[in-house]
């Protein structure tokens, strides 16, 4: 899109694929934002995006003052509102940016982007956001772009669960795994995970679509927190959900994809 892209991670692997793609790889955060507008950040959670923004030899410094940091982690909003504070007191801008479409659209620039913050922020980046994205949409204050992404995931994560187990059931009962999917996805069944994810990723047995079950789980314990703190009855589905994908986690081994989840469905049910 015409951008000069610098860019750094942990991993050597992922830096020589980033300067295979045409972007410019460095050893460190700090010196991959020494000198440029804006950085993003897309990291496991809140606190290493706090830990690298602010952290000893944190990118905040390397940026200085005029400048912005756009979080496309999945961070908790508190936790967000709280970075954004600290930053402003440096002179640094904030906007949060989650993502959803997975791996596919992040690939072919088709992701949706929840971004929360100030209107003149948000539109600030937005020529950044939109490369990748075939949505923008300005969810509000900070922060607001993080909560949204929670309660999508949830939205997601509670109709691949119903999914997986209606497939589950099916199958004991005696219909093919296509048969189930193919029904669902002609009637009002029908969801993401119908459509995208069961034959591919679950009937295939590869559960492979590119996004962890712990990433999930992590997601919706947000998720769940959020909504606790919002008043709702700590009984609610949200929270259900969440224990459910939390259990899958601690329960299925090797870091597995999050549409193991039905590994987890089947299992369970094995057990009685």
């Amino acid at each position: 899109a015409g951008f000069a892209v610098r860019g750094s991670d942990l991993a050597e692997a992922a830096r020589a694929a980033f300067a295979e793609a045409g972007g410019t790889a460095c050893t460190t955060a700090a010196e991959a934002a020494t000198g440029v507008e804006a950085v993003i950040t897309m990291l496991p959670d809140g606190k290493v995006v706090r830990e690298t923004v602010l952290g000893t030899g944190g990118v905040a410094k390397a940026l200085g003052v005029g400048g912005i940091v756009v979080d496309m982690s999945s961070s908790e909003p508190m936790g967000t509102q709280a970075l954004g504070k600290d930053l402003a007191a440096l002179g640094i801008g904030c906007v949060d940016a989650p993502v959803s479409g997975g791996v596919k659209r992040a690939i072919d620039g088709s992701l949706a982007i929840m971004a929360g913050g100030t209107p003149e922020q948000v539109e600030r980046v937005k020529p950044l956001l939109a490369p990748m994205a075939r949505a923008v949409i300005a969810t509000g204050p900070l922060g607001s772009g993080h909560a949204m992404k929670a309660l999508n995931n949830y939205v997601s994560a509670a109709g691949l669960l119903a999914a997986c187990e209606a497939l589950y059931v099916g199958q004991k009962f005696g219909l093919t795994g296509e048969t189930v999917v193919d029904v669902l996805n002609a009637s009002t069944g029908k969801n993401n995970s119908t459509e995208v994810k069961l034959k591919p990723f679950v009937l295939s047995g590869a559960f492979n679509s590119g996004f962890s079950l712990a990433l999930m789980a992590k997601d919706l314990r947000i998720a769940a927190d959020l909504g606790t703190s919002m008043g709702l009855d700590p009984s609610s589905l949200i929270e259900t959900t969440a224990r459910m994908w939390e259990a899958a986690r601690g329960e299925l081994k090797d870091s597995p994809d999050h549409t193991a989840i039905y590994r987890f469905v089947a299992e369970h049910e094995a057990k009685g």
